[in-house]
């Protein structure tokens, strides 16, 4: 597969598309046109591997019609998760439509994931599960949102900015050997799209977003996520990850300007 990076620049190229052309992003379009839209963004990504349409492997929850087009709730379900090495999300309307990877690791249980993100403009979500093998399986939502990459704060960057770095991480139920822990990472960051004005300057704050988070246990890793600007602000992530042995957890964040920050945290002990 090539690089994030690439892709994500191809991605960008390809939604940069004019609203007269054939495939404009609107709610207007039609199933043909999303179809092609889909068909260009999976070739910039994926190149020519074949992407397979599954209602097994993977599964993706949104809500219909967002209420906070900045802070959209999504929940990807991976009912065969032992076969999952990673997940890619897709909102294909969105100035840049490649939202995030996520690479499992041995200490994960890729059952579930959760993130909050923003739509642009009445969308298809598309999330492609990679399995071990290599293969890749997607399947698609449509959510109605407008504006959500450039909707501002509501307060000055440099309020938004402040903290900036500073993680929580908690934890859902007691730990049992052999069985999955639920996991919720909070980290403070503003991921400044570049599309937002700043409401006293009236000029727009450069982008500034969380490109990789990487969490491991012990000497395990968990997850890496590589992200852009459709990520909502101030990221949430909901994760499983399997508590054998001794922590700690230990999450590394870094974003677009060179900005980084780490921090550990005390993971609980499975019972015997």
């Amino acid at each position: 597969m090539k690089p994030f990076a690439l892709a994500l620049a191809l991605s960008l190229s390809a939604g940069a598309i004019s609203a007269g052309a054939a495939h404009a992003a609107g709610a207007s379009d039609t199933d043909e046109e999303r179809a092609a839209r889909w068909r260009e963004i999976q070739t910039s990504i994926f190149g020519d591997r074949k992407v397979e349409t599954t209602d097994a492997l993977i599964k993706v929850d949104a809500p219909v019609r967002a209420m906070d087009a900045a802070l959209v709730p999504i929940t990807l379900t991976m009912p065969e998760k032992d076969r999952i090495a990673a997940v890619h999300l897709i909102i294909d309307d969105n100035p840049s439509p490649y939202a995030a990877q996520v690479t499992f690791g041995p200490a994960a249980d890729p059952g579930e994931l959760k993130l909050r993100v923003r739509v642009n403009n009445y969308t298809n979500v598309h999330a492609v599960a990679e399995t071990k093998d290599g293969k890749l399986f997607e399947t698609t939502k449509f959510v109605k949102a407008s504006g959500g990459c450039s909707a501002p704060m509501g307060m000055s960057d440099e309020e938004a900015m402040k903290g900036m770095g500073d993680m929580r991480l908690k934890f859902a139920g007691e730990p049992q050997g052999g069985k999955p822990m639920e996991a919720t990472l909070m980290i403070r960051h503003p991921n400044f799209s570049g599309m937002q004005m700043n409401q006293l300057t009236r000029e727009y704050t450069p982008a500034r977003y969380i490109q990789r988070v990487e969490v491991s246990y012990g000497a395990k890793n968990v997850l890496t996520l590589t992200g852009d600007i459709s990520i909502s602000s101030n990221p949430v992530i909901n994760f499983a990850f399997l508590p054998e042995g001794k922590g700690p957890i230990r999450v590394v964040a870094s974003d677009n300007q060179n900005g980084r920050w780490e921090q550990s945290f005390d993971a609980p002990s499975p019972s015997n």
